[in-house]
C-alpha cells in the first residue's frame, strides 16, 4: 500500500469516527430523551471499544437453538463436587481460622472473628448487648475518618440485642448468628429503611419487606446497625462517592476503599461488625475486600437470592459476604443461601453444610495458575507476593499447574456490555429527570449503554453458556481450582484514582477490574483472600476460581492455606 493510499485509509477511518461520534451526541436527546453529560467523542470510543469487541468473540457462533436461559442450565450440569458433600469433619466443627501472619492487613487478635465471637456467646463470656455496644462505639468511633456508615441505629441495634439476650436466657436460640452484630451496603431493602443505593438521582421509596437475604439474617438472630455506604448506584471500584462522601480505606484512609461495596470492607476491616453482605457485578465485593485485607465471595451466579437487592445489571449480580476469615464467610453463607422462588435467576440446588466442610472440602484439589500477559500482566509487586503464595501452596497441594484462558478480555467486554446496557435500560428514567444529581463518574459509565447496539447485548447473552463450557473444558478441564491476583495493581491512593477528574473513570475502572469482571461474566464462584502485602503495606489478594457451585471448595482452600 503506498503513502498516498494509507492517508486515504486513515482519513476515511477518522470521518467514520467522526460521523460516529456527531450520531451518538445528537442521538442521546433524541433517540432516548436524555441529556449527554460526557463527551461525544469518549462515548464514541467506548461504544466502539465494546461493540468491536463482543462482535469479534461472539463470531459466527450463535446456535439456532441457543438461548440465554442455557447459561444457568449449563451451571447447573457443571456443578463442582463438593456441592454434594454433606458429612462432617471427622464429626468435629471447623478449626477457628488464623491468616498467616502479616497477610490479613490488620494487627493479629486486634478483633474477634465472626467464629470467636460466636464460641464466645455461647459459653457465657459476652452476650448481645455488650458486643452491640462495641459495635457501635467502634463505628462511631472510626466514622468521621472512614464514613463507612451512611447511618448508625444504635437505638434500634440495642433494642435488638436486648431482645436477643432475653430469647437466649428463655433457651431459644435461632442459630449461630443470634445476637450477632452485622451491617450492609445500603442497597438492600430493610422494611421501614429508604436505601439511598449511595445517590440523589433516584427518589428514595422506604421499604414495605426485607430482601431476601436480610429476612435470612433476621431469622437467624443476627442484628443490623447501619446502613453502609457505597459506590453510587453500586457503580464504582474505588469507594468515591460525590452524594454522600468518599468511603475510606480502614488501613490507610488516604488509599481506596475499594468497591462498590465499599463500606462493608471498612466497617469489617475496621472493627465495627463482624462481617457485611455486599452486591458484586464485576468486582464490588472482592475488590474492598482485597484492599483491606479480607475474605470476600462472589458466590455462583443465583446461589444466592438478590430479591430486594438494587442492581447494577441482573444478569450479572452476585449478593456475598465480606469477613475477617474464610471460615466467618462460610458461617455467613451459610446463613444465606438457598433457592428463592421470588428471584428468576436463583438456582435450585442443595446447600451443603458450608462451616463443617472447611476441613475436607478441598482435600486433594487440583491447583492451576491463571497465564497473565500482556494487557491482563500485574504490576512487578502484585506478581512477586502472587509467586511467593504459589509457593505455599505447592507445599500443601503439591504441583501447581499453568492455565491459558485467551478469552479472558473478551469475557471482560462482554460483562462489561450487559453492565452497561442494564444500567442504562434501569437508569434512563432517572438520567431523563435528575441527570445533574448523578456523579460524572456514574453517569460517563452509563451513557454508552444507551448506544451499544441489541444485537451486540444479545450476542453477549447467547454465547454465554459456550464460552462458560469453554471455560471448564479448557483451562479447568483437569483442575478443581484456578488462581489469579485480585486488584493487578498497588492499591491506589484516592487522588491518584479520582474518577471524577475529566476523562479519567474508564482507565481507572479497567486498571482495577479487569481481573475481576471476566469470572462475573462466567458466573462461577470466585473467593478473595488476602495473601501479603505490596510496598506500601497494603494487601495484595488472590482469586480463588472454582467450577459452579464449588462454594465449599473454595472456603476449604483458603480456610486451609490460612492456618497452613
Amino acid at each position: 500500500m503506498t503513502t498516498v493510499s494509507r492517508g486515504r485509509e486513515k482519513q476515511g477511518a477518522e470521518s467514520v469516527k467522526q460521523a460516529i461520534t456527531q450520531y451518538l451526541a445528537a442521538s442521546t436527546a433524541h433517540m432516548h430523551g436524555t441529556p449527554s453529560r460526557t463527551d461525544p467523542a469518549i462515548v464514541a470510543s467506548e461504544v466502539e471499544r465494546l461493540n468491536s469487541s463482543v462482535r469479534a468473540s461472539a463470531g459466527d457462533g450463535i446456535s439456532p437453538y441457543g438461548q440465554p436461559a442455557d447459561f444457568q442450565i449449563a451451571q447447573l450440569r457443571a456443578s463442582d463436587s463438593s456441592n454434594a458433600l454433606q458429612r462432617k469433619a471427622d464429626g468435629h466443627g471447623p478449626r477457628s481460622a488464623q491468616a498467616v501472619e502479616g497477610s490479613r492487613g490488620l494487627p493479629a487478635g486486634q478483633y474477634l472473628t465472626l467464629a470467636q465471637a460466636i464460641q464466645k456467646m455461647e459459653n457465657g463470656e459476652l452476650n448481645a448487648e455488650i458486643l452491640t455496644a462495641q459495635s457501635i462505639a467502634r463505628a462511631t468511633e472510626s466514622q468521621p475518618s472512614l464514613n463507612a456508615f451512611i447511618e448508625i441505629w444504635a437505638d434500634s441495634a440495642m433494642a435488638q440485642a436486648r431482645a436477643a439476650d432475653a430469647e437466649r436466657a428463655q433457651g431459644k436460640i435461632r442459630g449461630p448468628l443470634h445476637g450477632i452484630p452485622l451491617a450492609h451496603k445500603d442497597c438492600f431493602e430493610i422494611e421501614g429503611h429508604a436505601a439511598t443505593i449511595g445517590s440523589r438521582a433516584r427518589p428514595a421509596v422506604t421499604a414495605s419487606r426485607d430482601a431476601h437475604v436480610i429476612q435470612r439474617l433476621k431469622a437467624a438472630g443476627a442484628i443490623t446497625i447501619g446502613a453502609l455506604n457505597l459506590n453510587e448506584m453500586v457503580a464504582g471500584p474505588t469507594g468515591q462517592n460525590p452524594s454522600f462522601g468518599d468511603c475510606c480505606n480502614a488501613l490507610d484512609p488516604a488509599r481506596i476503599s475499594g468497591g462498590s461495596s465499599s463500606g462493608s470492607g471498612s466497617a469489617v476491616a475496621s472493627g465495627a461488625v463482624f462481617a457485611s453482605l455486599g452486591s458484586d457485578t464485576g468486582g464490588s465485593i472482592r475488590l474492598p475486600a482485597s484492599v483491606q485485607g479480607l475474605f470476600g465471595l462472589k458466590p455462583t451466579y443465583g446461589r444466592i437470592s438478590r430479591r430486594g437487592c438494587f442492581p447494577r445489571a441482573y444478569s450479572l449480580d452476585c449478593v456475598g459476604p465480606l469477613a475477617r476469615t474464610a471460615e466467618d464467610c462460610a458461617i455467613i453463607l451459610q446463613a444465606v443461601a438457598g433457592h428463592d422462588q421470588e428471584d428468576p435467576s436463583s438456582l435450585d440446588a442443595v446447600v451443603p453444610d458450608y462451616p463443617a466442610l472447611l476441613d475436607i472440602a478441598a482435600e486433594k484439589s487440583r491447583i492451576a495458575v491463571l497465564n497473565l500477559d500482556g494487557t491482563e500482566a500485574c504490576d512487578p509487586e502484585i506478581e512477586s507476593v502472587f509467586r511467593t503464595f504459589v509457593g505455599h501452596v505447592e507445599r500443601s497441594f503439591g504441583n501447581v499447574s499453568a492455565a491459558d484462558f485467551p478469552q479472558l478480555s473478551a469475557c471482560y467486554a462482554m460483562g462489561d456490555v450487559i453492565s452497561k446496557v442494564e444500567a442504562a435500560t434501569l437508569h434512563g428514567q432517572w438520567m431523563r429527570s435528575h441527570a445533574n444529581a448523578y456523579s460524572q463518574a456514574v453517569y460517563s459509565r452509563t451513557e454508552p449503554g444507551l448506544h451499544v447496539p441489541a444485537v451486540r447485548y444479545l450476542e453477549a447473552m447467547m454465547v454465554r453458556a459456550r464460552i462458560l463450557q469453554e471455560f471448564l473444558q479448557g483451562p479447568m478441564a483437569n483442575v478443581d481450582l484456578i488462581l489469579c491476583p485480585t486488584v493487578p495493581i498497588p492499591v491506589p491512593l484516592r487522588a491518584d484514582a479520582d474518577m471524577e477528574q475529566a476523562g479519567s473513570v474508564f482507565n481507572v475502572v479497567s486498571a482495577i477490574t479487569r481481573l475481576t469482571r471476566p469470572f462475573s461474566y462466567l458466573g462461577v464462584p470466585v473467593l478473595t483472600m488476602p495473601i501479603g502485602r505490596d510496598a506500601n503495606g497494603m494487601p495484595v489478594g488472590v482469586q480463588i476460581i472454582g467450577r459452579p457451585l464449588a462454594e465449599a471448595r473454595l472456603l476449604s482452600f483458603a480456610h486451609q492455606m490460612s492456618v497452613a
